[in-house]
């Protein structure tokens, strides 16, 4: 089983695949035909050991005032809700103590009613209050009603009871703690089934940090609106993702997606690749080829890295978006296109107009709506779960099952500032499960050699060879202080205010320390 440190799940949208997982398991395990199995053999077998016409068995909801009954002699389907306030089961379970009531016909109340409904009159009762196993609190009640041979109950009948009430609680737990799991894991799987709506050609895609749901709130916004994106953000964010996540919920998603890395091409056959060409328009074009302009008509064209773009190749490019037309290499035919165009780069366009690397006319038709996808360090909330997430495809991928991540391999993940963001992730995941053992946990010492030594430098002063003898208390605290600010200003990517919350000290007092320590340089 997956063992994960309660610090680490900060909200329940960071583990819900793995939780949605073991949590069927479990509730898979235990069958209600067991449960309600149980309890009809001690609602059969009590009344014949005590004496008496009937037995039930009641439980408290968890989180309410409400209470069941489980199942009854004689009841068959019919459920008791005796109230907490004006009924014997109520006043047993809220005094924790037993109840013998001998004159029970004489009297009026919650039963009187339940005598109506059920036909069955009760003459005496005995009610004791099924326990947790703790004592401290009362999860249920077992009633007797009407002693054999108009006898009537006294105290070694309660004795009795009690005792039995003490093991029955054992079974009445479970089913209260099944009842919660199941509780649980409905919650969960909503949550899962809202997760997996952000799915782009069968790929989960993780927004469970604000920053991304606020990209999706655009998303949602310019997918059915004709205006061209740019999309920025750093290498590994997940920019064509969801440049696929604006076309597949657009009205041209049953068009083509063409997706054409803009570094990838020379710079000599760039015209040709966006353009096409007729046969014969240069040395080697033996066939006529259409260009990704033309491939993406009706549907929508990405141009992934556009910044690497040569200056030389922009001007065609921009009539080509500007016009709405461009035409084939070795032909005078104007070709029209019908189509959007996502745009994506990870570098500040603005600075490589500046620069004299990029056209400004451009610039401004590339597009109306810019997206910027922040990186990974910035949106710690989604690490755990995309950690999950690549987890359970990884264990699918290489046919393998491990026993999870280890704490501190997940603490690692959420302090590592991921410089190759969700790629690099997926990556350290897959090395994770390929160097581990079958079924045994993933650890950071299999980690790579970036996050190893990534860890070494933040664990270094508190590993430093001192004598107890000659390292003072002063020496001690000082390094701990420095350990635990370095922590927390790294889980708040740097924000000061943050991280003196997390250490419960002003913001103040969290300056005056790091210049203290010349950490100030550091963050």
């Amino acid at each position: 089983m997956t063992t994960i440190q309660p610090t680490s799940l900060q909200n329940s949208k960071n583990n819900l695949v793995l939780l949605k997982q073991r949590l069927t398991q479990v509730t898979q395990s235990w069958a209600i035909d067991d449960y309600r199995s149980f309890v009809t053999f001690y609602t059969r077998i009590l009344p014949k050991y005590m004496g008496t016409e009937r037995c039930t068995v009641y439980i408290m909801e968890l989180g309410s005032d409400k209470i069941c009954s489980i199942f009854g002699t004689g009841l068959g389907e019919i459920k008791i809700e005796p109230p907490l306030e004006g009924s014997i089961v109520g006043k047993v379970i809220k005094t924790k103590k037993s109840i013998i009531i001998n004159d029970l016909s004489q009297k009026n109340g919650f039963h009187t009613d339940m005598a109506e409904q059920t036909g069955f009159t009760c003459y005496n009762t005995l009610c004791s209050p099924i326990k947790n196993l703790s004592g401290n609190s009362v999860t249920g009640a077992v009633q007797l009603l009407n002693k054999s041979g108009g006898g009537t109950f006294d105290d070694k009948d309660m004795q009795q009871l009690e005792e039995m009430a003490y093991f029955l609680s054992m079974f009445i737990e479970s089913i209260v703690l099944n009842q919660e799991i199941i509780r649980i894991a409905r919650h969960l799987n909503q949550e899962v089934d809202r997760l997996e709506k952000f799915r782009v050609k069968g790929r989960l895609f993780i927004a469970a940090s604000k920053a991304m749901r606020e990209v999706l709130k655009i998303v949602r916004s310019v997918s059915n609106s004709p205006v061209n994106v740019l999309i920025q953000g750093e290498n590994g964010t997940g920019k064509e993702l969801i440049a696929r996540m604006i076309h597949e919920s657009s009205n041209r998603n049953r068009n083509s997606f063409v997706a054409v890395n803009c570094a990838c091409i020379p710079e000599s056959l760039i015209e040709s690749e966006f353009f096409g060409h007729e046969r014969g328009a240069f040395t080697g074009a033996e066939t006529t080829r259409i260009g990704r302009f033309e491939e993406a008509d009706g549907g929508t064209l990405f141009l992934d890295e556009i910044g690497e773009m040569p200056l030389s190749n922009q001007p065609k490019f921009l009539r080509a978006i500007q016009e709405g037309e461009g035409s084939r290499l070795g032909s005078n035919t104007t070709i029209k296109y019908n189509l959007r165009l996502i745009s994506a780069t990870n570098k500040d366009l603005s600075k490589e107009i500046a620069d004299g690397n990029f056209r400004e006319d451009l610039f401004f038709r590339l597009f109306s709506v810019e997206i910027t996808i922040p990186p990974l360090r910035d949106r710690k909330d989604d690490i755990l779960p995309l950690a999950l997430h690549f987890l359970q495809e990884t264990e699918k991928l290489f046919k393998k099952t491990t026993a999870g991540f280890a704490p501190e391999t997940l603490d690692l993940f959420e302090m590592y500032p991921w410089p190759g963001n969700i790629r690099q992730l997926n990556k350290e995941v897959e090395r994770l499960v390929a160097l581990t053992q079958e079924g045994n946990t993933l650890t950071p010492d299999t980690c790579s050699r970036e996050l190893q030594t990534w860890r070494n430098s933040q664990l270094a002063p508190s590993k430093r060879n001192h004598s107890p003898l000659n390292y003072s208390l002063t020496e001690h605290v000082q390094e701990l202080e420095i350990s635990l600010i370095t922590r927390a200003l790294h889980r708040t990517s740097g924000n000061k205010s943050q991280a003196a919350k997390m250490l419960k000290i002003t913001r103040q007092g969290l300056l005056k320390k790091m210049k203290r320590y010349r950490m100030e340089q550091s963050f």
